[in-house]
């Protein structure tokens, strides 16, 4: 596995992992084209958390900004994605502030050194009223879609130890969505892979698309990493043994770990070199241990 800081030269991807820092725009476009089956991602939330790097995602003040800086990502993606690759794109919903600006440390995430909760609320987006769900996931699923993107289907990731709320208006909030794009009509889908338990446990299935998985805390990372039962059903449909799987938002490296495991090459990019450390440690050492 290669960990790299700001590459500046076009990369041969030659049955290697990579690990690469920099903006994933600007990292992507070094990628060579169609060297890609899987894409595998869960950029940072809309107006959530501070992750302390300029040129973030996720920090501005403008929903449709966010939007557009993901959709321009996104067609890189496809760039480099194979004529049959797919897209997994988990994305969370948010609130509108309601004209409040400020926001109250959050327990959560507020650790001092590697993730904090933004000290403000983005404004209210254009259209929208006071407590109103904004519905990202579905406004970047539909804009990826007018951009050439075949949306295939909408997974709801329901969480079972999702954490409480103290609201009294509505459900509590305890699922987020997981979209599957492919780049074109056809693409590579091994259901088999992913065939799950008929209710009688007589035989097996097509898997539905509400998926029950735990939240998983890592804790060198912010509480909201990726959970590997939530990864592996997209690896195993969207890939083969050998192929590369990507992560433009790469993180604590959930997404290499379980490529990883599962024998496949991985390419993740991340604009904070500590997370590049953080992931490069976290999956030498978890495979390593799987080995051994």
């Amino acid at each position: 596995m290669h960990s790299m800081l700001n590459p500046v030269e076009p990369l041969k991807l030659e049955g290697a992992s990579y690990i690469l820092c920099g903006d994933a725009l600007q990292v992507l476009k070094l990628l060579p084209a169609n060297s890609i089956r899987c894409c595998i991602t869960s950029p940072p939330y809309w107006g959530l958390r501070d992750y302390g790097t300029t040129g973030q995602i996720g920090v501005e003040n403008n929903l449709n900004d966010y939007i557009d800086a993901l959709v321009v990502i996104f067609r890189e993606v496809k760039r480099v994605l194979t004529d049959d690759g797919t897209l997994w794109l988990n994305l969370g919903d948010a609130y509108t502030s309601g004209g409040r600006a400020y926001r109250a440390p959050d327990k959560k995430t507020d650790n001092g050194h590697v993730v904090r909760g933004l000290p403000f609320r983005p404004p209210t987006p254009e259209g929208l009223k006071p407590k109103d769900l904004i519905g990202i996931p579905w406004r970047v699923a539909f804009r990826l879609q007018e951009d050439g993107w075949y949306l295939r289907s909408d997974i709801i990731w329901y969480k079972p130890n999702a954490i409480p709320e103290s609201v009294k208006d509505r459900p509590t909030l305890a699922h987020e969505y997981l979209f599957l794009l492919s780049k074109s009509e056809r693409y590579y889908y091994d259901y088999n892979a992913i065939r799950e338990a008929t209710e009688n446990g007589r035989g097996y299935r097509n898997k539905r698309t509400v998926w029950a998985v735990n939240t998983q805390a890592f804790p060198e990372a912010h509480f909201a990493t990726f959970p590997e039962k939530l990864i592996e059903p997209c690896v195993k449909a969207g890939s083969a043994p050998g192929d590369y799987i990507l992560d433009p938002f790469f993180g604590s490296g959930t997404s290499g770990l379980v490529a990883a495991k599962l024998q496949r090459n991985f390419v993740g990019i991340d604009i904070n070199p500590r997370y590049v450390a953080m992931a490069q440690n976290r999956i030498l050492s978890e495979v390593k241990a799987g080995l051994s």
